[in-house]
């Protein structure tokens, strides 16, 4: 008979439970996160294990590869596709793992993609890279601010970045404690300037010899940044059934449910993936701009819905051009997409 282990991970401790063929439980503990305690716990299953089930929460990188390094064989469940009935009246984290495991069982499990360890990094290495720029701007913002406010003039960002420190203090130099915030936040801006350079061609030396990265640039409004991110997040292009489903994920479909012809409300808006969904969004934005055919098909939607709506069309158009690409190994042809 064989056994099927749901593991119910937190940031602390995980709750472990084996099931065999009839959902009777074969072990089941609460362990502390510690890997080589929970191969421990687990080593006398591995030979009946069909699979081993964890959850896609934000800390599951340590778990599955340690535990596949050991011989198990994992499966990472889609936390957004599992519901459990809603009338249990109790409910806890054994109960959780014992339901990864029964779904699993069942062969019903919603499954997760696990990218591979390599790209994994150079993915989330890019992810980071968008917070710093987050940071930058922030910081960008405040100074341009804090120089208004005390010359009345509004450096743009590379205006800024020509002052130096010096300009700065001077620009500030009326109010000595302005002066000394301004050097502090041109000094920590540059030094994030420096940061975002070093994560970009870190990752560009990795994503030059992908394919898709290749593919990606080929399309009007997505240069490097851009290409590296819908390569990475895309992962594998085999996991979406068409190009409709990949729209999705990229959160370029409008969310609605509908009956008899009406509107029921909507469905989850932010189910997908967030960064190729900004990816998207600014490949359209460009596109719009440099693209002649795509800013015709831009005006003739915005003269008939709002700006945003037409926009967030183009994206949807790009996204599925893009699953193509990918699917068929072909570059964009402006024609098929938008003629």
């Amino acid at each position: 008979m064989g056994l099927y282990c749901g593991i119910d991970l937190h940031s602390n401790n995980s709750v472990i439970s084996v099931l065999d063929e009839e959902e009777t439980v074969v072990f089941e503990r609460r362990l502390p996160n510690v890997l080589e305690v929970i191969v421990g716990a687990l080593k006398g299953y591995l030979d009946e294990l069909v699979g081993c089930v964890v959850e896609a929460t934000y800390n599951w990188y340590w778990l599955v590869d340690g535990l596949e390094d050991a011989g198990f064989p994992m499966v990472l469940a889609h936390p957004g596709g599992m519901r459990q009935y809603d009338g249990l009246k109790h409910g806890d984290d054994v109960s959780d793992a014992r339901f990864l495991a029964r779904l699993l069982r069942l062969g019903i499990l919603p499954r997760g993609h696990i990218m591979g360890r390599e790209e994994r990094g150079v993915r989330d290495a890019l992810r980071r890279r968008m917070l710093l720029v987050r940071q930058r701007t922030v910081l960008t913002l405040s100074l341009q601010g804090l120089v208004m406010r005390h010359t009345g003039v509004r450096l743009s960002s590379g205006a800024l970045s020509k002052l130096g420190v010096e300009g700065v203090h001077e620009r500030l130099s009326r109010c000595e404690a302005s002066a000394q915030v301004g050097e502090v936040l041109y000094t920590s801006r540059a030094a994030l300037d420096a940061a975002v350079e070093e994560v970009e061609r870190q990752v560009l030396s990795r994503c030059k010899e992908r394919w898709q990265y290749r593919l990606a640039t080929t399309m009007p409004g997505v240069g490097q940044v851009l290409g590296m991110t819908i390569a990475l997040e895309t992962g594998d292009i085999e996991r979406f059934a068409n190009a409709g489903h990949y729209a999705s994920y990229a959160r370029c479909v409008k969310s609605q449910r509908l009956s008899n012809g009406r509107r029921k409300g909507e469905g989850n808006r932010k189910n997908g993936n967030r960064y190729l969904a900004w990816a998207f969004i600014e490949a359209a934005h460009f596109a719009i701009r440099y693209a002649p055919q795509v800013k015709a098909y831009y005006q003739r939607k915005s003269a008939r819905s709002h700006m945003m709506v037409a926009r967030k069309a183009v994206a949807n158009k790009l996204a599925r051009a893009m699953y193509h690409m990918f699917r068929d190994h072909t570059p964009f042809e402006v024609e098929r997409a938008f003629g």
